[in-house]
């Protein structure tokens, strides 16, 4: 099995990043209207999701868990102004799921605002919130929020796995950029973002443990870092996770020495803001995989005859 010691320095060198440009998870109040006001919020509810994570697996050492605490308390405190912003985001678009989307994890770590709820459930009882067009894994998302928020999923996940790709389980040899990101995050929504790896139904298990180290050869050659990543996260969501060592050796290896990850090849060149918005995401992806992968790990080991 691959060394715990090198998936656990991914991890931390990863929320070192990530905490020392906690500035970066910033909105813009006066961005462009064709470009959306909602679109800064999704990395700030990545990063609470991932944070989230972290502390519920329980695998951090004691600086990972200040760190993850103090940016989720930057985050909710600051960028969303105590979810007043994710107030204004609804209203702004009241029928987008996004604010919905980053409050959730928020809420399930303690942290509440009661206009946004009341906002939430109102916004979703009506026909337009069920009716908004969306891909199926991405409507499968919003269900297993819903559920976890204690709404009535609309639709409910049985209903929706079907017609997922990974759902129809297809020609593996099929798989590029936007359908791989599809199967990753099928995973996610149907595990709980790993919480449950008994969500994933046995027919879609054994087609990933028969693919899956064949996609992360072929992502690694490409040195697709961020997707990558989120396909070792998948290996840990699976009952038999392989913890592919050649995968690990290559994403740590890929790492900067300050903790950041790129997302393909090399690391970007620009100003900081905007090297954050590309390396963001697979540098909280390789928190996850890290976190999840330790977890699974020390579990095997507990279960390992002496």
């Amino acid at each position: 099995m691959t060394n715990t010691r090198l998936i656990h320095q991914v991890g931390a060198g990863a929320l070192e990043w990530l905490h020392a440009h906690r500035d970066g998870f910033r909105l813009e109040l006066d961005v462009d209207p064709e470009v959306g006001f909602l679109e800064r919020f999704k990395p700030v509810g990545e990063l609470a999701l991932i944070c989230k994570v972290l502390f519920r697996e329980g695998v951090a050492g004691s600086r990972q868990a200040a760190l993850a605490r103090q940016l989720i308390d930057h985050a909710w405190c600051h960028t969303l102004d105590g979810g007043r912003m994710l107030v204004r985001g609804q209203r702004t678009e009241p029928v987008s799921p996004i604010p919905f989307e980053v409050y959730l994890p928020f809420r399930e770590l303690g942290y509440s605002n009661p206009e946004a709820e009341r906002a939430f459930r109102l916004n979703q009882r009506l026909d337009s919130f069920a009716a908004l067009e969306m891909a199926p894994v991405r409507r499968l998302g919003l269900s297993a929020f819903q559920r976890r928020f204690g709404l009535p999923p609309r639709p409910p996940e049985a209903d929706l796995v079907g017609a997922t790709w990974l759902g129809r389980a297809p020609e593996p040899w099929t798989v590029e950029g936007h359908i791989a990101y599809d199967i990753t995050h099928t995973v996610f929504h149907l595990t709980d973002w790993g919480e449950n790896p008994e969500g994933l139904p046995a027919g879609i298990a054994d087609y990933l443990a028969t693919w899956l180290p064949v996609w992360l050869d072929d992502w690694l050659d490409l040195q697709r870092w961020d997707l990558l990543g989120e396909l070792l996260v998948v290996d840990a969501c699976l009952p038999r996770p392989t913890f592919d060592e050649r995968a690990w050796e290559g994403f740590a290896a890929a790492q900067q020495p300050d903790g950041a990850m790129p997302a393909v090849r090399a690391m970007p060149q620009g100003g900081p803001d905007e090297v954050f918005d590309v390396v963001y995401h697979p540098t909280l992806v390789a928190a996850f995989a890290s976190v999840l992968a330790m977890s699974r790990a020390l579990t095997r080991l507990a279960h390992t005859p002496s």
